[in-house]
């Protein structure tokens, strides 16, 4: 996929005037960097003393150790999967190629590298993911945890490689701050894990390569900060990235200034990112994972080095972690709900850890629990590794007293039933800045769990780059659990990360509250994105009978509808009719629900099908998998609503 003319038209009509001038002065310095590249200042006597305090590895629970130890084993014969793309080159990778399409990305000055070209660099997401070294910062964990040196002389052999693959500023790795960032954070704590391996101060601190290469992220991270539109979830990755390692490798003259711009970073873009609710201004779940994982790295290294962090910034990462307790399922799941690409922002476990699970382990550990917080029976490396740095300071604010269901500023409402009935109600901003980059069209969608398996699910993300018809269709209202009229969207795409027309939502009724004392739940919302027409719908939560119903309503003139329902994996239908007889199972039980639908509409069930693509769902990023969609055809003319009862057997 090239980037056309007219995609950067679109791109700088969403742009102010100071995000202009500040993309103008960034494309001045990297003409002048082309040209001009200066040498690392000298460093002597350079130390690493960021440690973990001892007894923290022998704090990691025996089951979490047990999990890494087995992906580092893993990995340390050649083994990975990344994206739905299985590996068995990590013995001695090529950081340059692309295993899913074979392509080298070509060398050269980096912004040069045409990066979103498929056909000149191969899949960047599968090129980039192995660079930020998070599988290295797994095999340290191993070697600090059970003191084998087959596992530091790995890791330095990865690095020293990388490092002679990729000098300043030149091939792909050089090309995104997000990368650069999280690459700094790993290597971070790379050292702080090999710390008692003999060759450690020899291949960071006293390894003028290591030196020259950590100079040059900071650099390179000061000079071309994400600006204005784009400030979102890489602008994060920036900050605690350069923070963490001027923190930690706090050699150079500039590391004073470094960490406090990175501070003042971090903590002016953590309020831009995060609602008052504690939510993440994306709308993107997976990104509010992300930051919080980033935000609690950083604090950890301000501790470690003894760096006063701002109150703010603990008070945003408590009302992070108490929004992400209050919006999981009984299986600690939270919504599915705008992009995911499964980016992480410290790895240090295991496969088979429960990434929420963790993050609301570290949250526990930090800050408390509350009485209202689900259980975490689940264990993880991460938490006593990052506990044992960050100082344990509950900011002075009044945290929620009982569960919230209702997150006014995100748009986002819980319903909550008997036998474990969870739904997810959408009726916020399309996204976050004036591009939205990582919003759906998927207003009024609506997200129904059962004991936390999908029943009405949220289809994923998939991909990002290469497949312009699959980025569209995950994206796209037909894709999600709404109501799509005349074959549109409701918010208008400019390009896979970019939106030039925002639908907007308004929440009319949320009452949380009936289905728990056995009565009903309501919502109600509506939005104007299709022009001369409102859709607006209705949600109803009937604990008694655990009975959801939907009612749909277009006000305006006739217009073609397609009212989309997208079943989970594990969902089995039976359509005849208007009527869906739904079947699972849920742990060794078998599980059952009657859809009906609007007799109003045709009804068709679609599976797997590629051409336009519908009927997928992917549990991760580069996957995919044929599920059932309902899709009922007709006409609205406001004469009446289509209703439909999603109704539980017991």
């Amino acid at each position: 996929m090239t980037t056309s003319a007219g995609w950067y038209l679109r791109r700088l009509s969403r742009m102010g005037p100071q995000e202009v001038g500040g993309r103008v002065g960034d494309a001045v310095r990297r003409r002048r960097w082309r040209s001009a590249r200066p040498d690392c200042p000298s460093v002597t006597g350079a130390r690493f003393t960021a440690v973990l305090p001892a007894g923290t590895i022998a704090a990691v629970p025996p089951d979490a150790a047990k999990r890494l130890i087995a992906e580092a084993d893993r990995l340390m014969y050649g083994h990975a999967e990344y994206f739905g793309v299985v590996r068995d080159d990590l013995a001695d990778p090529d950081w340059w190629c692309d295993p899913k399409t074979g392509r080298r990305a070509p060398w050269g000055y980096a912004f040069d590298v045409p990066y979103r070209n498929e056909d000149a660099v191969g899949d960047i997401k599968q090129i980039w993911e192995l660079s930020r070294h998070q599988y290295l910062t797994v095999l340290a964990a191993a070697y600090a945890i059970t003191g084998d040196e087959r596992y530091a002389e790995r890791v330095a052999a990865h690095l020293r490689s990388w490092w002679a693959a990729n000098p300043p500023l030149r091939g792909v790795h050089w090309i995104s701050g997000i990368e650069l960032g999280i690459r700094l954070l790993s290597w971070v704590w790379i050292r702080r894990l090999l710390d008692g391996w003999p060759g450690a101060a020899g291949l960071f601190e006293g390894n003028s390569v290591a030196v020259n290469q950590i100079w040059h992220h900071q650099r390179w991270l000061a000079a071309f900060p994400s600006r204005g539109s784009s400030a979102n979830n890489h602008v994060i990755a920036e900050a605690a990235g350069q923070f963490a390692a001027a923190c930690a490798f706090g050699w150079f003259p500039s590391s004073a200034r470094w960490r406090a711009h990175a501070l003042r970073s971090l903590e002016r873009h953590l309020r831009g990112n995060t609602f008052d609710s504690g939510l993440n201004r994306e709308l993107a779940t997976e990104y509010h994972g992300l930051v919080l994982e980033l935000g609690l790295a950083a604090v950890a290294e301000a501790d470690a080095a003894g760096v006063p962090v701002p109150a703010s910034i603990r008070l945003l990462l408590l009302r992070m972690t108490d929004a992400l307790a209050a919006i999981v399922d009984s299986r600690l799941r939270p919504p599915r709900q705008g992009d995911a690409d499964d980016g992480h922002g410290l790895v240090v476990d295991g496969a088979g850890t429960d990434r929420w699970a963790s993050l609301l382990a570290t949250g526990n550990a930090v800050f408390g629990r509350l009485a209202w917080w689900p259980a975490v029976t689940g264990t993880d490396v991460r938490t006593p590794l990052l506990a044992a740095l960050i100082r344990p300071a509950v900011p002075a604010v009044t945290r929620p007293a009982s569960r919230p269901a209702h997150f006014a500023d995100a748009g986002m409402t819980i319903l909550r039933g008997p036998a474990e009935i969870w739904c997810r109600c959408d009726g916020g901003p399309h996204g976050f800045l004036s591009i939205a980059a990582h919003g759906h069209a998927d207003a009024l969608s609506v997200e129904v769990r059962h004991d936390g398996v999908d029943v009405l699910a949220d289809p994923g993300t998939y991909c990002y780059h290469g497949q312009p018809e699959w980025r569209q269709y995950f994206r796209s209202t037909l894709g999600h659990n709404t109501l799509q009229l005349d074959g549109g969207d409701q918010s208008v795409s400019g390009g896979p990360f970019l939106w030039t027309r925002h639908a907007r939502s308004n929440i009319l009724v949320a009452d949380t509250s009936g289905a728990s004392d056995g009565g009903t739940a309501r919502w109600c919302a509506e939005h104007d994105g299709y022009q001369r027409s409102v859709h607006r719908r209705r949600v109803d939560l009937t604990a008694a009978s655990q009975e959801l119903r939907v009612v749909d309503e277009v006000r305006g003139p006739r217009r073609a509808v397609h009212l989309a329902f997208h079943l989970g994996p594990a969902i089995a239908a039976d359509l005849v009719g208007n009527r869906a007889v739904l079947t699972w199972t849920r742990d060794g039980e078998d599980r059952s629900a009657a859809l009906d639908l609007p007799g109003q509409l045709c009804w068709r069930a679609h599976r797997g099908e590629s051409d336009p693509p519908l009927g997928w769902y992917s549990a991760g990023f580069g996957r995919k998998e044929p599920t059932t969609t309902l899709v009922g055809t007709g006409f609205a003319d406001g004469a009446e609503g289509f209703t439909t009862v999603l109704r539980f057997r017991g």
